[in-house]
């Protein structure tokens, strides 16, 4: 496996000063010179070589043009006449001209595959920087500007791929070598208006460029605001219903939309005013060149060979200039795009794996909890002090209301989160000193609501165990009361179930989940609600099924309905964070606590 260049983090303020564009520029360059990988710079060494090449024969090409004009105005030399001709030079500017272009073709063939590579590669780093952030960051983060943050700066990364190395950079080559012909072989006179030209034209670009990338950073921000808006609406499609509410929602997207066409508007604005800038800047120049070559060959110190050459000279520094202008805009705008993408990959993983930390080792299946706080805002803690021990075999059950820590502690159990004090422990290897990858392999959850990929139901289930076969899919399916119905419809496993899973009901999707988790086989078992979408006859079914499931397990199961419970070998009651009755279900009745007050509350209504 070739080493793929990593991201480092750097400071995290995003903004549109050079120091920080300079630190993006940075983060760029090991994808064009990549560590280990002999074949992309071989490849960069090609396009260069084929950069050189064209940019020389172009700094030829006006001067054979030229004397092919000379030669036909009869102003050209003796030996022009007798190596060329006038139809000679003509062919050999044709084919300078070819060369020049092949040449640049080349160039961009061969790094083609060097461009794609590093945005593959930068697009890869950020997708796993992503799933590696924590929940905490996934909640409090909108979905719609996440996904456009990205995209924009993908995209930037891809504009400073195929443009910067090969625009900025051949320009100056490309003025250097115009600079030297036209002092040495024409009048330094045309070199200077023409270095005149190019400072106001920069200078000029560069002031207005500053400005307009603070407008395009509002249009940036309107942009992921009316987009999220957009998604958020869709994603809860059901409730605008409810509540008839899509004209509010066009409001709320229409101002959205207001405040992006007004910064869009201003871009527009501005780009059009930084365009007429520069077209005055280079008309000027060009005319007031060729006035003075015009003027030359009128009292015949130069040809008119020299006039079109002078010409086309201007041309090739002065258009190019002009391109460069849209470049250096694009580029500032592509960089602040590019910030955000780094601001993003510089985000802290709140949880992260320790440094050389282990795998976890399974011998016993064995958690404890010893001590454990834990609030998601410290004025707000959730867990007090809570212990538990729980072994394979055994099931935990754990119960309370509302509010009480339950789920909880399955996240910490997941590793979303670390403790705030205490230790969890598996086989009695605290969870913060080992990997995560390898936690996550040996718990399997059942969440209280389960969401699907937009796929089939064969793919949903089969995302339990990579490399699953459809016997073992179909077994699980079985296991968890979902076969039946899934052979009932139309296309069977490969039925497609909609976004998040939208096209199954509440219980379909449950039974779905819980098929893929009795397919991942996991030694730790996390059941968060695991039967509370389903109807009284199923979920009797699949409890069936699931205690089968935690022979030889440990098993954790959050609940609300005490009766999904009453099998455990051990029941726990959390308030307020902390564990105020503990035993089987018989002794907790016997108790007469809070436990049993609960049970009477619910068998009453279910009565």
């Amino acid at each position: 496996m070739k080493p793929t260049p990593t991201l480092q983090s750097g400071d995290p303020e995003a903004g549109t000063t050079h120091a920080a564009e300079l630190r993006v520029v940075r983060r760029v360059i090991p994808y064009l010179w990549p560590k280990g990988q002999t074949e992309m710079r071989v490849r960069v060494v090609l396009a260069i070589t084929a950069l050189l090449i064209a940019k020389g024969i172009a700094a030829i090409t006006p001067l054979v043009f030229g004397r092919a004009v000379d030669t036909l105005s009869g102003q050209a030399t003796e030996m022009e006449l007798l190596a060329f001709g006038a139809v000679g030079l003509t062919v050999l500017y044709g084919l300078t001209r070819l060369m020049e272009t092949g040449f640049q073709q080349l160039r961009d063939v061969v790094f083609a595959k060097v461009g794609q590579r590093a945005l593959r590669q930068i697009a890869l780093v950020t997708f796993r920087h992503i799933h590696s952030l924590s929940l905490r960051y996934h909640i409090g983060r909108q979905t719609g500007g996440l996904n456009r943050t990205m995209e924009r700066g993908i995209k930037g990364v891809s504009f400073l791929l195929r443009f910067a190395l090969f625009s900025v950079g051949p320009l100056i080559l490309q003025l250097t070598l115009t600079s030297i012909v036209l002092a040495t072989v024409f009048d330094a006179r045309y070199l200077f208006v023409i270095l005149g030209a190019v400072v106001i034209y920069v200078w000029f670009t560069a002031v207005v460029t500053e400005w307009r990338v603070k407008i395009r950073k509002v249009m940036n921000d309107q942009d992921n605001d009316a987009n999220q808006k957009a998604i958020d609406s869709l994603l809860n499609f059901e409730t605008v219903k409810y509540f008839a509410a899509e004209g509010r929602e066009a409001s709320r997207y229409d101002g959205a939309m207001e405040k992006y066409e007004a910064a869009s508007l201003k871009t527009a604005y501005s780009l059009g005013f930084i365009n007429i800038g520069q077209a005055v800047i280079i008309n000027t120049a060009l005319v007031s060149v060729m006035v003075m070559a015009a003027l030359d060959v009128m009292d015949g110190t130069s040809t008119v060979g020299n006039f079109v050459a002078v010409n086309a000279y201007i041309m090739q520094v002065l258009m190019p200039l002009n391109f460069l202008g849209f470049v250096y805009r694009e580029m500032r705008q592509a960089l602040v795009d590019m910030g955000e993408l780094f601001t993003l990959l510089e985000e802290p993983a709140e949880v992260a794996d320790a440094p050389d930390a282990p795998d976890l080792t399974i011998t016993e299946g064995r958690v404890e909890l010893r001590d454990v706080h834990f609030a998601y805002d410290p004025a707000r803690p959730i867990l007090n002090g809570v212990d538990l021990d729980v072994s394979r075999g055994q099931t935990l059950a754990i119960v309370g209301p509302s509010g009480s820590g339950k789920s909880t502690i399955g996240r910490l159990l997941f590793r979303f989160y670390d403790v705030t004090k205490g230790a969890l422990l598996v086989d009695g290897q605290d969870l913060r000193h080992v990997t995560q990858a390898s936690l996550h392999k040996v718990v399997g959850v059942v969440p209280q609501d389960t969401v699907l990929f937009n796929d089939t139901i064969f793919y949903n289930i089969a995302y339990g165990r990579d490399g699953a076969t459809r016997d073992d899919i179909i077994q699980a399916a079985k296991a968890a009361q979902i076969h039946d119905f899934v052979m009932s419809l139309p296309d069977g496993y490969d039925t497609k179930v909609g976004e998040r899973g939208l096209k199954l009901s509440g219980g379909e999707k449950q039974r779905v989940g819980i098929a893929r988790t009795l397919l991942k086989n996991p030694p730790i078992l996390l059941l968060d609600e695991a039967t509370s979408a389903l109807d009284t006859e199923t979920e009797h079914d699949i409890q069936t099924s699931l205690i089968a499931m935690g022979q030889g397990r440990t098993v954790i199961t959050i609940a609300h309905r005490l009766s999904t419970v009453i099998h455990a070998d051990q029941i726990v009651v959390l308030e307020q964070g902390k564990v105020v009755e503990s035993g089987t279900h018989d002794t907790l009745i016997a108790q007469g606590g809070r436990y049993a007050h609960l049970w009477q509350l619910q068998s009453e209504e279910a009565a």
